[in-house]
């Protein structure tokens, strides 16, 4: 019988389900006994949970003569590995997906057995079908895939992530196809997003204003303040400061959770990786060396005679300027924004998360998190390659690999 012929509704099939301890050879001991009945392949899925294994094979049917035969051999051989059989007679291949096609990834932190029904029972309210659930990670969050057909991605996206924070959870819900992992250009905010502070913070810290700079930033994230002023007034603060708080502030950066990881994994994966930045050049700089970024934007502060003079220079890098180097840097490296992923926690993000293929806010405010394709809501940035359909184990594997 001809692959074609198998694809036919009418043609007779058999699904065989083995199931019971997983170890080594069960999958080619069932085919080896199949083998000898000559039945073509149409379909096989295979899942392991705690050591527990699920074997399915959709088979053409062997002449009738012959299947009362086959279900005996197939039974007998399972008996004596101690697995379990089932054999179900039908007709034709599986049935088509619906269209609309999507992968919706949910985190958890933990995971809860409420929110996965929430999830699920969203999913059909909106007339989506659960094809296939595969976990792509158990820490530092557990992390799972449902594909899903038969709804638009942009209405099961509305009706999913809407109450998702309610839920516990992070949903993100994007296009099925080649295009997920085609994804090539990767653009990062940087305070509170790849780093845990606000740099205007740790200055103005040096500078016993700390109160004041953190009141204007506050405003600006909500976006209440045009971004431009409010930058002019807290860089205003720091006139008169030494120099080498420069040295000193460098320091203090601290790197968010998961930021190596998500940027070494990136790079291997052939990602560009860079970040663009309302804070300053004296330290985006600096992190574009130490984490081998591609590239680096910000905001420089003008410095004279060893000392801050209060005031920038060069190109204001602020809401609109974001989304400008993120058109830029596509172009230069040749991704076309639908290939490219954009993260950022506040309202001067905005422009350029909407812009990107794919816009995550990352422990954002809510009014970034309502405007942003998909909202990760716990510490750990490399979460994000969840997201991008990278599994845990991916990652480990290719950090194994590199310390051999």
């Amino acid at each position: 019988m001809s692959a074609s012929q198998t694809s036919s509704s009418d043609v007779p099939t058999l699904l065989v389900k083995i199931f019971g301890k997983d170890r080594p050879g069960i999958t080619a001991g069932l085919f080896d006994t199949l083998a000898a009945y000559s039945v073509d392949v149409v379909d096989i899925e295979q899942v392991v949970t705690r050591g527990r294994m699920v074997l399915c094979a959709l088979v053409t049917a062997p002449p009738r003569t012959l299947e009362g035969d086959l279900r005996a051999t197939v039974h007998s051989w399972a008996e004596s590995i101690k697995m379990q059989a089932e054999i179900i007679s039908g007709l034709g291949d599986n049935r088509p997906r619906g269209l609309g096609r999507s992968l919706v990834t949910v985190l958890g932190h933990p995971l809860t057995a409420e929110a996965t029904a929430a999830i699920a029972a969203k999913i059909a309210k909106a007339g989506g079908n659960i094809d296939r659930i595969f976990r792509l990670a158990k820490y530092p969050v557990t992390a799972v895939e449902f594909a899903v057909s038969g709804v638009a991605t942009e209405a099961l996206r509305t009706a999913l992530v809407t109450d998702a924070a309610k839920l516990g959870v992070d949903v993100a819900v994007v296009a099925a196809g080649l295009h997920r992992r085609a994804q090539r250009l990767v653009v990062m905010d940087v305070d509170s997003t790849l780093i845990q502070d606000e740099v205007i913070e740790l200055f103005a810290a040096h500078a016993g204003c700390e109160d004041e700079v953190a009141e204007v930033t506050a405003a600006a994230m909500r976006g209440e303040l045009d971004f431009e002023q409010s930058l002019h007034a807290r860089v205003a603060l720091l006139e008169g400061l030494d120099a080498s708080v420069v040295d000193k502030v460098r320091s203090e950066v601290r790197l968010t959770p998961g930021a190596r990881t998500l940027i070494r994994t990136l790079k291997r994966l052939g990602f560009q990786v860079g970040v663009v930045s309302g804070g300053f050049t004296q330290v985006t700089d600096d992190l574009k060396d130490r984490l081998g970024l591609d590239f680096a934007q910000a905001n420089t502060l003008e410095i004279v005679d060893g000392k801050l003079t209060g005031k920038v220079t060069g190109e204001i890098v602020d809401r609109a300027g974001k989304a400008r180097l993120l058109r830029r840097f596509a172009a230069e490296v040749g991704v076309p924004l639908s290939q490219t992923v954009a993260i950022g926690d506040g309202a001067n993000d905005l422009d350029m998360l909407n812009a990107a293929g794919l816009g995550v806010a990352f422990n954002a405010k809510p009014v970034v998190r309502e405007a942003a394709h998909t909202a990760v809501n716990v510490p750990f940035l490399d979460t994000v390659l969840y997201l991008l359909g990278v599994t845990r184990e991916e990652v480990e594997a290719a950090d194994a690999h590199e310390e051999d």
